[in-house]
């Protein structure tokens, strides 16, 4: 070999050497949700510096799994397991689950009664329009039964339901379905509202204390995940994110932070 081709190896491999230590030390971009997504996220921040996590807080109307698909992020925290099934047809994307962080409870709130028992017959009901969370609603619901869904749906894991499925509907209850960030808003023009835990929280609501009925937080099958590409799946950053989300700091923060508004998966039967 000669002295040339030494050197330009040299450089070559100190080339290489740089490249990786830029990757390494690039943002890790995840897009979230503000409440309680992006907290938590900030907390790891917190707890882990030598992360360079890089918090993006999605506004209303921006797709997070489109930002991910497009290459604008490099992960995203916001959705559960069947949403993210019902993104991958939409978009025609695969993508894979780095984790799974916690539960946010679905809840049924009011201002105009106290508890379900005075609830009037005829009474309008706002459910979200996106067909996972459409069915979540109706199986809480009936959870609650204010309606019954046909024979075979009892599992909102196995089936997902429409209102094309309640089979019983003893106060005539009106379905209106409404995008999920819209419904805390509508509080005032409805009798009840079904609401996503996040959107309750950023509408400052306390599930736990507020809601007039709640989701059981076990054997739930919509807990929230940690979402990237299978590019990018064995990346060292997403794993090392991976691992805080799922560390029992980061579940005693959650349970300190959201007094059962919000519930870590960590510890919880499954």
């Amino acid at each position: 070999m000669t002295r040339h081709a030494a050197v330009s190896l040299s450089g070559l491999a100190l080339l290489i050497s740089l490249s990786f230590t830029a990757q390494a030390e690039e943002a890790l971009r995840v897009a979230a949700d503000p409440v309680p997504h992006a907290e938590i996220l900030n907390y790891v921040k917190k707890i882990d510096p030598s992360l360079n996590l890089k918090v993006i807080e999605l506004t209303s109307g921006v797709n997070a799994n489109e930002l991910l698909a497009h290459g604008d992020v490099d992960a995203n925290y916001f959705q559960h397991v069947p949403y993210l099934h019902e993104q991958e047809k939409a978009l025609g994307q695969t993508f894979r689950v780095a984790a799974t962080v916690h539960i946010e409870p679905l809840g049924i709130y009011s201002h105009k009664i106290k508890t379900l028992s005075a609830l009037r017959d005829n009474a309008s009901v706002a459910v979200p329009n996106n067909v996972t969370n459409l069915s979540r609603s109706l199986y809480l619901l009936q959870k609650e039964g204010l309606i019954k869904l046909k024979p075979g749906y009892d599992d909102p894991a196995k089936n997902q339901a429409t209102p094309q499925d309640i089979a019983s509907n003893p106060k005539h209850l009106k379905i209106l379905e409404v995008e999920s960030p819209q419904i805390p808003r509508a509080l005032d023009d409805v009798d009840l509202a079904v609401i996503n835990g996040n959107y309750a929280l950023e509408a400052g609501l306390v599930p736990a204390r507020d809601a007039l009925g709640l989701e059981s937080s076990q054997h739930n099958p919509y807990a929230n995940i940690l979402v990237t590409t299978p590019a990018l799946a064995g990346d060292a950053r997403i794993k090392r994110l991976a691992k805080d989300l799922q560390s029992e700091q980061v579940a005693e923060f959650i349970r300190q932070n959201y007094k059962g508004s919000v519930i870590p998966v960590t510890g919880q039967p499954q």
